[in-house]
């Protein structure tokens, strides 16, 4: 038995809000009579300011994978070129999806410290004199790096090279945490999944769709029945889905929704970007690397922190569970033991960040990882010289 809570600061899922659990702790209802699709309804209409769009929004009972596929197969046909960047685990990710499913993706190295470089989208685009590439995929926030994209230039590159590529963009960890705007940025798909800033369990997962997408979907599209758009559009007008929905997690969603609304995105905006900046403040302190090379990329839902030479993140994450009750994000991939994460996304507060940076504190000392002392003050002061 241990007395108090566990710390639950990985970068997703994230910190379930009591209200949100409450409003799921009910029966279940008709999913084809009038209360749900008043439920439905409402949902599908207070996910667009989410997503900051007046396009349409379409829910899956699935992890954010699912919205990933949903995203290639509805506009795609086998053999068609994506261009796709590499930001980290989940970029490779998605690539290595695209592969699976028949599409020849073309795959920007990154080094997993920087973000899209949008000139090389804009080269890229401009060799492509056919057009055989048919979508630029990237991820806003890779949630293994703690980098975050410029999307606008992205944007920017494609119109600027006058390429009728659609724009795919995953907001799995950026979504209701970093401002993201749908339609200002001209995103044809918005992939989003429910376990991080909307402060859910895992289980639903979204795509928010240009009326460009909608209609390749209509002209083509690849072979597709679960994932199909069409078979959402007639349901969802009524307020219904075109398979049983998971009911509970909707519950849930709609008291996340009012949440936001009540807090309002750019209150949650910028609470998020004032965590991240003590967080950064912290890391600084402690003479330690973050993994985001350029400042204006470094995420505000997450910060990937560069172990010291000869140290491995994986132990001091151990140290720190079995001695704080604490749970870090791990090091993927090509990071693999070289970093530990801080989640500081979703349903967070002042004293979740001090009790969580006082722990990797605590725990460094522990472990006997080299560091310079006075992180958490630091961060501290950075929360008393920036109220909100």
């Amino acid at each position: 038995m241990r007395s108090g809570r566990h710390f639950l600061q990985i970068p997703g899922p994230t910190n379930t809000p009591e209200r949100i659990l409450r409003a799921m702790h009910r029966s279940v209802i008709d999913h084809r009579g009038p209360e749900f699709a008043e439920l439905g309804l409402g949902l599908l209409r207070d996910l667009k300011p989410v997503f900051q769009t007046e396009g349409r929004v379409v829910i899956y009972p699935a992890s954010g994978t699912g919205a990933w596929e949903a995203a290639l197969v509805n506009v795609l046909q086998p053999g068609d070129q994506v261009l796709m960047y590499e930001t980290g685990q989940f970029s490779t990710l998605w690539k290595n999806m695209a592969t699976k499913l028949g599409y020849d993706p073309i795959f920007i190295a990154g080094d997993w410290r920087r973000g899209v470089d949008a000139n090389l989208i804009a080269d890229a685009l401009a060799k492509d004199t056919d057009h055989k590439i048919k979508a630029v995929c990237v991820v806003h926030n890779d949630t293994a790096t703690g980098i975050t994209s410029d999307i606008g230039a992205v944007r920017v590159a494609i119109d600027g090279a006058a390429h009728p590529a659609l724009m795919m963009v995953d907001t799995i960890s950026s979504l209701g945490s970093i401002d993201f705007k749908t339609d200002a940025w001209g995103v044809d798909v918005v992939v989003a999944g429910s376990q991080k800033g909307l402060m859910l369990p895992p289980g639903l997962s979204f795509n928010a769709i240009s009326e460009k997408a909608w209609a390749a979907c209509q002209a083509g599209g690849d072979r597709r029945s679960y994932w199909d758009w069409r078979d959402m559009m007639t349901p969802n007008d009524a307020g219904y889905f075109p398979y049983t929905p998971a009911t509970t997690l909707l519950y849930g969603l709609r008291e996340a929704l009012d949440m936001l609304a009540g807090e309002g995105l750019e209150q949650v905006f910028a609470r998020h970007e004032r965590h991240a900046s003590a967080t950064r403040a912290a890391v600084e302190s402690w003479g330690l690397e973050i993994l985001a090379v350029n400042p204006d990329e470094r995420s505000n839902s997450l910060t990937a922190v560069l172990m010291p030479d000869g140290q491995g993140g994986d132990a001091l994450r151990a140290e720190i569970l079995d001695g704080f009750d604490m749970s870090l994000g791990t090091g993927l991939n090509k990071v693999a033991d070289k970093i530990f994460r801080i989640g500081h996304l979703g349903d967070f507060n002042d004293l979740m960040l001090m009790g969580t940076l006082s722990g990797v504190e605590m725990g460094m000392i522990r472990a006997g990882v080299p560091h310079q002392s006075g992180g958490a003050q630091s961060a501290l002061k950075y929360l008393a010289d920036h109220r909100i």
